[in-house]
């Protein structure tokens, strides 16, 4: 009752609108990368590089990073899971993931595994599942398969393989035994795939069971520019449901920044009660920050001529801030965006960060975090005053340190 009264006063004062847990307060000054990208799978074996990698990774003040599915899949993504237990993939064998977790360790890297819950493939037929076996009672009654024998879906269906059901006791056992095997493996957390698709409340439950040391989960709902509120409230929602113990990717934010680079509309990075207006304004220590991912590369992509200045947000606003790997080293950005969170790291700027917004307007876009950064993004001039100090710059950004 206290946290619900906690919860409705906040919602008063406009700051949160979502029963935020106590237990995601504190700020998190983890600096993720997602290490793959989708046709990383045709540089083989992908563990190899990620391995080769792992020095400079750390070196860059990473601390997390995001490795794509392990186990056995129909596609070469790792996104059809067959047989869950079986770690040799089209990135690698299990020997080679192994080595690339060791050298993640040794350098100081936890290792985060995609896990795909939600959907399942068989090995020669629609529902043939094995390692772990299941039956045609895992398969839901509403999947497309039309022989599912098990309950409804809990959540939103795939028409591409078959939606598991999440209340058989022991599908949820081997999915527990099977996270716990990869824990015992190496891995550190998660990243839950395609989380709408079955009820959080398994969700939560397979985290606990797990007990990983960073869990993300991939909410990814329709975004409309002119309602963002309500698409961070959905993702608030969704973390009530799990008590804030699992993040979410900050899909709002993504969207928003976007748009404000592609059209010049920075005062959509401004809600009206003078926060940021995505999810890192109303539950930043529960929000995973980023430019771009494997999926909206290609589907929802990011100005390529701004991603820097995508960056130059995220490392200088609340939430856990997450690099695409494909930037990092592909697109030739390393330093700057290295140098960027050298500036992150330098000022202790975290998760549950505080932001001051001075300008959002056409072209222009000014804030303050925590008193120590100062960051300017557009063409518009602007500068934070006297007693700062230019401490990165580059097309349509700029960033101020005291």
């Amino acid at each position: 009752m206290r946290a619900v009264l906690i919860a409705f006063l906040l919602f008063a004062a406009g700051q949160v609108p979502c029963l935020a847990s106590s237990a995601r307060l504190d700020g998190d000054s983890s600096v993720m990368m997602q290490g793959f990208h989708w046709d990383s799978w045709k540089t083989s074996p992908w563990w190899g590089v990620v391995a080769a990698d792992a020095a400079e990774i750390a070196k860059a003040g990473v601390d997390m990073v995001w490795l794509p599915p392990a186990s056995d899949s129909a596609d070469s993504q790792g996104y059809m899971p067959r047989r869950l237990t079986l770690l040799d993939s089209s990135y690698g064998t299990s020997a080679q993931l192994s080595a690339a977790i060791r050298r993640l360790h040794a350098s100081g890297v936890r290792v985060i595994g995609d896990v795909v819950l939600n959907h399942r493939v068989g090995l020669n037929d629609w529902a043939d599942f094995d390692s772990p076996a299941w039956g045609a009672d895992a398969v839901t009654s509403d999947d497309e398969w039309n022989k599912g024998k098990g309950a409804k879906d809990s959540g939103w269906g795939v028409p591409y393989a078959r939606d598991i059901d999440h209340s058989r006791p022991y599908v949820q056992a081997s999915i527990k035994n099977w996270l716990n095997d990869l824990r015992d493996f190496g891995f550190d957390g998660w990243r839950f795939d395609y989380a709408r698709g079955y009820s959080s409340r398994y969700l939560l439950d397979y985290s606990r069971a797990s007990n990983p040391a960073f869990a993300v989960a991939e909410i990814w709902d329709t975004l409309d520019l002119n309602r963002p509120d309500a698409h961070r409230q959905a993702l608030c929602d969704w973390l009530d449901t799990v008590n804030g113990e699992v993040s979410v990717f900050d899909f709002t934010t993504k969207g928003l920044l976007q748009q404000a680079f592609y059209s010049g509309e920075f005062w959509r990075l401004k809600d009206r009660k003078g926060a940021p207006a995505g999810l890192i304004g109303w539950w930043p220590a529960a929000a995973v920050t980023f430019v771009e991912n494997h999926d909206t590369a290609t589907a929802w992509p990011f100005p390529s001529d701004k991603v820097t200045a995508g960056y130059a947000y995220i490392m200088t606003h609340p939430g856990v801030p997450c690099i695409f790997w494909t930037h990092f080293f592909d697109r030739g950005l390393k330093n700057e965006i290295a140098a960027l969170v050298k500036i992150r790291r330098a000022a202790g700027i975290t998760s549950a960060s505080s932001v001051e917004i001075l300008r959002a307007e056409h072209g222009l876009y000014a804030a303050v975090t925590d008193g120590k950064v100062a960051l300017k993004l557009g063409d518009r001039d602007w500068n934070p005053g006297s007693g700062w100090t230019l401490a990165a710059h580059g097309q349509s950004y700029a960033v101020w340190t005291r």
